[in-house]
């Protein structure tokens, strides 16, 4: 019965690591796409400042995907924790 424990421990703590990526990257990857919409929208709308532009989305989407890689690693050290 102890046995049984265990495994449904670490079944708990992957399904925790899997619901916890999933809700942790869903913000990201929408304004990663909102960010990438209004950057197109203005590059139309201004054509001429088209290396300013690119240069902010750039920078806005790191900035944006390090949430994601912050769950990724937070993720990561709760798996290992179980181990």
């Amino acid at each position: 019965m102890d046995a049984n424990i265990g495994a449904y421990a670490q079944a708990a703590v992957f399904v925790g690591a899997a619901i916890a990526m999933a809700l942790g990257t869903v913000g990201p990857a929408i304004a990663q796409g909102m960010i990438g919409a209004k950057s197109c929208e203005n590059v139309g709308k201004y054509p001429e400042s088209y290396s300013r532009i690119r240069m902010m989305m750039i920078i806005s989407m790191a900035l944006v995907e390090t949430c994601a890689l912050y769950v990724l690693l937070i993720t990561i050290m709760v798996i290992s924790k179980m181990g």
